[in-house]
């Protein structure tokens, strides 16, 4: 079978499939719409400019204890990997034959990386973490490639003032940008 093919056979599956959610959903009463309070606990979404980081603050300082005792087992005691990816390191490596991609390289906007750490860190209890241990481990990770002094302290207008090395190392997406 062709690729083309292949593609057309998975979309019309994929659309009898949602056809048959809603379906069940009506023939069967099971499942419900989600109710404000319930869509607000998931919308917890920060995007690269900060503007929705919430409010809080935390240091280094904490943030290396927190660190220590909630990602040093998969990230490494600096942040140099293990079980999880390297978080540090990598700068200049990005047009290399191997690249290596970290926060200090990679990552382009600070306020992105509160984001993916509230929402998904630790990986044995994501959003278990306040958002000052949020802004702390943010602020260690930064500390840790370079990017804030060790007795810095972030909320969310200095995290949002971090610039990333590479924030300007990817192409510009041409479509409208329609955020609220």
């Amino acid at each position: 079978m062709a690729m083309r093919e292949i593609r057309l056979v998975a979309s019309f599956g994929l659309l009898l499939g949602l056809a048959g959610a809603a379906w069940g959903a009506e023939r069967f009463g099971i499942g419900r719409p989600a109710t404000e309070a319930e869509i607000a606990a998931w919308n917890i979404d920060i995007d690269r400019d900060g503007l929705k980081l919430p409010p809080g603050r935390g240091s280094v300082a904490h943030g290396r204890e927190v660190f220590a005792a909630q990602c040093a087992s998969c990230h490494g005691a600096t942040g140099e990997g293990g079980l999880g990816e390297r978080l540090v390191g990598g700068r200049g490596t990005l047009a290399s034959a191997k690249p290596v991609k970290t926060v200090g390289s990679f990552w382009p906007y600070a306020p992105t990386l509160f984001d993916y750490i509230r929402r998904a860190m630790p990986m044995n209890a994501p959003q278990s973490l306040s958002d000052d241990d949020v802004y702390a481990v943010s602020g260690y990770v930064l500390h840790l490639n370079g990017l804030a002094p060790a007795d810095a302290v972030f909320d969310a207008r200095s995290l949002a003032a971090i610039r990333m090395p590479n924030r300007d190392g990817f192409v510009p997406d041409p479509r409208p940008d329609v955020r609220p």
